[in-house]
């Protein structure tokens, strides 16, 4: 999926002046509505998805932005937005900030993995401070959807029927763990798969013959990432992942490895 087939331009709107969190999930609501491609799925139903999905935990993740996000069963099509706040809003966010920037995403009920993929890219952008400065500083719908537009385009785009590349990553610390993974998602892999670990070492000291050799007790975080990703991909993937671990030489809590794809067959659902 290409996101920005999704980014709608009536769901734009810069410089939004809402009093607090439920009236700017009301606006979100409101813009969502109007979208042809949301036809038969009526505000007060999106409303309620999007407040339904803020009592599971705040989308507000600090920073200063916020992806609300839901999905209905009426819903046919995914329908993206973005609202500046450049004042701020309270959003509930994890740091405790004001909220200046939101995507929102509102889409169909059973399409899981796009959505996942939408949420990655989203999450991926969002995650250069200049980008959302840059949005937040729009001064006009057209000029926040063009902003948006751009960053997106930055995505690296995959093509179908290329040759691809195994990835394994071990990951040591918890933190790193979850922006690597949404490095994979935010790629369109074409299987991503998560395993947990634990170092050899934790079996080898219970066996009487290597008792005593190791002093330390093993990081209790380890997680292998699998991921299948086209071959074409393999360098922007290091580079993400570098850009989040810093140089891979240099690192003692993260492991990548990387092997061509003789074959793969079949698929698998997530």
């Amino acid at each position: 999926m290409d996101i920005l087939h999704v980014v709608r331009r009536e769901c734009v709107a810069s410089g939004a002046d809402t009093a607090d969190k439920a009236a700017i999930i009301h606006e979100i609501a409101r813009l969502a509505a109007m979208v042809p491609a949301l036809a038969g799925t009526g505000e007060r139903d999106i409303e309620k998805g999007l407040l339904e999905r803020e009592e599971i935990g705040t989308t507000g993740f600090g920073k200063g932005i916020a992806i609300p996000h839901c999905r209905l069963e009426s819903a046919r099509e995914f329908v993206v937005g973005v609202v500046s706040i450049p004042e701020g809003v309270n959003f509930d966010s994890l740091d405790g900030g004001d909220v200046r920037l939101l995507i929102f995403i509102v889409g169909p009920a059973h399409e899981s993995s796009d959505h996942i993929k939408i949420l990655s890219t989203i999450s991926r952008v969002l995650s250069s401070a200049d980008a959302v400065n840059e949005m937040v500083a729009a001064r006009s719908d057209e000029v926040l959807y063009e902003s948006f537009a751009r960053h997106l385009r930055d995505e690296p785009r995959a093509e179908a029927g290329e040759e691809k590349s195994l990835f394994l990553v071990v990951v040591q610390d918890e933190e790193l763990f979850r922006q690597i993974l949404e490095v994979f998602g935010a790629t369109e892999p074409r299987f991503t798969a998560v395993l947990d670990a634990e170092n050899a070492s934790s079996y080898l000291a219970k066996v009487p013959l290597f008792a005593g050799l190791w002093g330390d007790n093993p990081r209790s975080f380890s997680r292998v990432i699998i991921s299948l990703a086209r071959k074409r991909m393999t360098n922007e993937l290091v580079r993400r992942i570098e850009a989040v671990t810093g140089p891979l030489s240099q690192s003692d809590r993260v492991l990548v490895t990387v092997q061509d794809v003789f074959f793969s067959g079949g698929s698998l659902t997530t």
